[in-house]
């Protein structure tokens, strides 16, 4: 081992851990990349994440995509036996039918094809079958054999850009093209592209609710994808396509699925004498005549500026850079970031599962800005960002209960990116406040709550402060009083948007104490009781109510009526959602012992597989905190078999091994927490209830300062699953819960784990 004298602890704990391997060699990115309805049992899906290449936290993610149409967010599905191309931007983990995947680049041979044709092969196109034994995926890379051109693709991603390497078969009638038009929820409106050398083209692909998108246009997305691309073998010929789309024709997902429309795309004009070409449905192909096992590269620097800042960001990043070391870059830079977190003991089957979890965890915020600082701003116009990264995709309502949580943990750098970027957000866009789920500048209303409140309160209580606080509050406030429980102190028709605003209020009322606000401290106190409004004593849980004051009339299912006054759940899995004030919750639901009763009903009534049910339903975000209550009810035993059968049963190493949608890094920010043996009931708070750690041992960088933080168990096995006692550096600890700052400070956390459940 060369240079062991410098190497720092934290790197002698990870070749003590790993030995020869590495964490990113446990990166498995198939894992949950499935759409399948049928699999999951739901219309929601499976796990939704996608197989390609990505920089830890980057713009770019060069991945296969199979399917354009329906509720696919990642643009791909691992059941699916063709691949229309390869784009350069992804979503990971989402539904609502998605946006992205810009930029598709498809190698072909034969006679030109300007349409993708059909997964069903209703329709040819230029897409492909491919060899499934041929599939590969790892951390930076992605690679497979297309059948029916006998072209093996491979792909490998920078902060800024991608490249793609395509090895050809001898033959006059080689091609890459490049479909400009493609989008995941639709098609980009506009576009424009333009060669500029023998070997280059650049351009830019303008995405509109128009052509459907995030949420079919219901996102409200608009943004414009710019790029640079340069391809390793000067072209022997090229050109363009140009479909007629009639102006009159609608252009949501549903329509340019269509028949007449995908017919309209395959009888696309061909346009070879010109220099430039800009459209509503155009494509760019370079031709080559190609020798046997001959590859050319297809690098391209991608901004969301202009082209200037494509241009730039492709010779900053990757102009010097061939495949090979771009791949080693990747795979160097995804080796560092989850160096965050080693952890030993356990099987390599769940070092897998938690190293791909937290990979997952690493895709998004992306990056936003270009390699000179600049982004697009809420304004339509250029911005700087100065001291901090611009960046994007807050899926609110999901990500701050584990996800952020976490990066608070390992990444505070990140969050305080996060922060400053609402911020500037609600500055340029003139709203004032922030979105609970922004996409790409969108105020997309996405959801419910105000959970941009809570990731600002975490942070704050954990002193991740490098932004304007004076701002950063206001906000918040203004935040708070747009969206909330209004003068009734409930919302009418909903128990999910009346708990979710009481515990957003009780956030702000804690950054509010934390800055000396009083007066709007007991304000939100006060609106964070909220709750205790739509509490039926009669029934004994959380029923809607309407604006006069009544009751929203109760069916015979009573508390499992899905949608009931509930957002994606029922109301016995969104009633358990207040986090801030547990006691206050169990007193109203008949004290302790009652509550304790059905919460061990609640989970017995739970099927083994974890799919979607209609009790604890780990497939979606409103229970994720609900394992971690029996730590609050004084039963921590029940925390620590339910979070270590969740860990077995809801995540797996296999392509169906997220139960339900990955959701921007929040199902897998559950596993990596639950797995190291801590996670929180109330974000926003700096408490994490400690739980039964699958591994052995967990070393993770915490805090500002980096501080090294193990937590380490002793006789941890499938059976010793129950604490039996712990100490604090080296001292007796008596609590089921440890605060951030002890964490921060640097130190041990050792467990004694056995077989018998009234240790503690």
């Amino acid at each position: 081992m060369k240079n062991i004298l410098f190497l720092s602890l934290f790197s002698l704990l990870s070749c003590f851990v790993f030995g020869q391997k590495q964490a990113v060699d446990y990166v498995n990115p198939f894992i949950g990349a499935s759409t399948n309805v049928e699999a999951a049992g739901a219309h929601h899906g499976l796990g939704k994440t996608f197989p390609g290449a990505a920089f830890p936290f980057g713009m770019v993610q060069v991945s296969p995509n199979t399917i354009t149409g329906g509720d696919n967010g990642p643009g791909y599905s691992y059941e699916h036996t063709s691949i229309e191309g390869f784009a350069f931007t992804q979503m990971s983990g989402i539904g609502w039918y998605g946006d992205l995947g810009n930029l598709l680049v498809m190698p072909t041979t034969g006679a030109l094809k300007t349409a993708a044709g059909k997964a069903d092969n209703t329709a040819k196109g230029y897409r492909s079958g491919y060899d499934k034994a041929s599939e590969k995926a790892s951390a930076g890379y992605y690679s497979v054999l297309l059948t029916d051109y006998q072209i093996k693709a491979e792909a490998t991603a920078v902060q800024r850009g991608g490249i793609l390497r395509f090895t050809f078969p001898q033959n006059e009638e080689s091609r890459i093209q490049i479909d400009l038009a493609r989008r995941v929820g639709g098609t980009s409106v506009y576009q424009y592209a333009q060669v500029v050398d023998q070997r280059t083209v650049r351009g830019w692909m303008k995405c509109t609710p128009e052509g459907g998108g995030w949420g079919n246009g219901s996102g409200k997305p608009n943004y414009t994808v710019y790029f640079y691309v340069r391809f390793s073998r000067p072209f022997d010929s090229y050109g363009f396509w140009n479909a007629d789309i009639p102006d009159g024709w609608q252009r949501k997902l549903w329509d340019v699925t269509k028949d007449n429309y995908q017919q309209r795309v395959a009888e696309a004009e061909i346009i070879r004498d010109a220099s430039k070409w800009e459209g509503k449905h155009i494509g760019f192909f370079a031709e080559y005549a190609t020798q046997k096992d001959e590859f050319i590269d297809v690098k391209a620097g991608i901004s969301f500026v202009d082209m200037e800042g494509a241009e730039n960001n492709f010779h900053q990043e990757m102009e010097m850079l061939n495949f090979e070391k771009a791949h080693a870059n990747a795979r160097e830079a995804w080796n560092k970031a989850l160096g965050k977190m080693k952890v030993s003991g356990g099987t390599d089957e769940q070092k897998t599962v938690f190293y791909t979890a937290l990979y997952h965890t690493m895709i998004d915020p992306r990056l936003f800005a270009d390699a000179d600082g600049r982004y697009f701003g809420g304004d339509g116009k250029p911005h700087q960002s100065g001291k901090f990264n611009k960046r994007t995709i807050f899926s609110g309502w999901d990500v701050f209960r584990s996800q952020f949580p976490l990066q608070t943990l390992i990444n505070p750098a990140l969050v305080n990116d996060e922060i400053n970027s609402f911020i500037s957000l609600a500055e340029e866009n003139g709203t004032g406040y922030f979105e609970r789920w922004e996409f790409l500048n969108s105020y997309s209303g996405c959801m419910v709550g105000n959970p941009a409140v809570a990731v600002l309160a975490e942070a704050y209580a954990k002193g991740i402060r490098s932004y304007d606080v004076k701002k950063a509050y206001q906000y918040a406030l203004n935040t708070c009083e747009k969206e909330g429980n209004g003068t009734l102190g409930y919302v009418p028709g909903s128990i999910s948007e009346t708990l979710e605003y009481a515990y957003s209020d009780w956030c702000m009322a804690q950054l509010a104490k934390a800055t000396g606000n009083k007066a709007d401290y007991h304000k939100y106190t006060a609106r964070g009781q909220a709750y205790r409004n739509i509490f039926d004593p009669e029934k004994g849980w959380f029923r809607p109510k309407k604006a006069d004051g009544s009751w929203v009339e109760w069916y015979p299912e009573g508390r499992l009526k899905d949608g009931y006054g509930s957002v994606e759940s029922n109301p016995y899995q969104q009633g358990w959602f207040v986090p801030h004030d547990i006691d206050g919750m169990v007193e109203i639901m008949g004290g302790r012992e009652k509550v304790l009763a059905d919460l061990t009903d609640f989970f017995a009534k739970t099927p083994s597989n974890l799919l979607w049910n209609s009790y604890y339903n780990h497939a979606n975000e409103p229970v994720h905190h609900v394992p971690f209550l029996f730590n609050k009810l004084g039963a921590p035993w029940l925390t620590q078999y339910w979070s270590r059968f969740i860990c077995e049963h809801a995540y797996q190493n296999k392509v169906e091994g997220l139960v339900g949608n990955e959701d921007v890094g929040q199902m897998s920010a559950w596993y990596v927490l639950a797995a190291a043996g801590i996670h929180p009931v109330c974000p926003g708070d700096v408490r994490y209830e400690i739980t039964s750690p699958v591994f052995d041992k967990i070393v993770m960088k915490v805090g500002q300062k980096g501080k090294i933080f193990i937590i380490e168990t002793v006789d941890n096995s499938a059976e010793n699953i129950y604490i039996q006692s712990l100490e604090l550096n080296g001292k007796p600890y008596p609590h089921t819960f440890i605060n951030y700052q002890d964490m921060a400070k640097g130190g041990t956390l050792k467990i004694w784990l056995g077989k018998s459940n009234r240790g503690m």
